[in-house]
């Protein structure tokens, strides 16, 4: 299934001073921010990385923030100092009340042109949308990185939830590896690339 059409939606591009440019139907870019109609996807802070490092809870991280998936992610930020660059790896917040409920990245740089894409939404806020949303979100803006030729993903079969977030956002099953128990999952191209 392709991404949905242009026409459903408006973004904008620009800084909160209202300087916009309408130029994709998911987010808008504010600085490096992208922004969807439920959430911010923005960037780590060195100091946020530090706090899931040394458990120190900050005031806005949803109850349940950080997941073991963040914890996991935060200890290789070291190691892979370009995901948390511009095409990496982003906290996902709520619009409404500025709560980090999630992240979601980029396993930057594209290997062959193939781009990786992960997610996770704590528990409390699973059930809504937001995975799928910033999947879209997130893909739509990795097709405008350079060397990316495809976007995928990796899924444990024994995950229904994650499988139904890839195929929400618009990706296609396109390797199945039974004896791992895996599947690959691609997002098609937007029209014109």
């Amino acid at each position: 299934m392709p991404l949905p059409d242009r026409r459903t939606s408006s973004a904008r591009l620009g800084s909160f001073n209202d300087q916009e440019s309408y130029v994709s139907h998911f987010f808008s870019v504010t600085g490096t921010d992208l922004i969807t109609d439920r959430l911010i996807l923005r960037s780590w802070t060195p100091a946020e990385v530090a706090a899931v490092l040394d458990g120190t809870r900050l005031p806005h991280w949803a109850g349940d923030f950080p997941a073991e998936g963040d914890h996991v992610i935060a200890g290789l930020f070291a190691e892979q100092p370009a995901w948390l660059g511009e095409y990496g790896h982003r906290q996902l917040i709520e619009r409404d009340g500025g709560l980090v409920v999630g992240s979601i990245g980029l396993f930057w740089p594209p290997s062959d042109g193939d781009l990786e894409i992960g997610y996770g939404v704590v528990p409390s806020r699973q059930g809504r949308g937001y995975a799928t949303e910033a999947t879209r979100a997130l893909t739509e803006f990795a097709y405008g990185a350079p060397g990316v030729g495809t976007v995928s993903a990796g899924v444990e079969l024994s995950n229904p939830s994650s499988i139904r977030v890839l195929e929400k956002a618009g990706f296609q099953r396109s390797h199945t590896d039974t004896e791992q128990q895996t599947a690959r999952y691609r997002a098609t191209p937007p029209a014109g690339r």
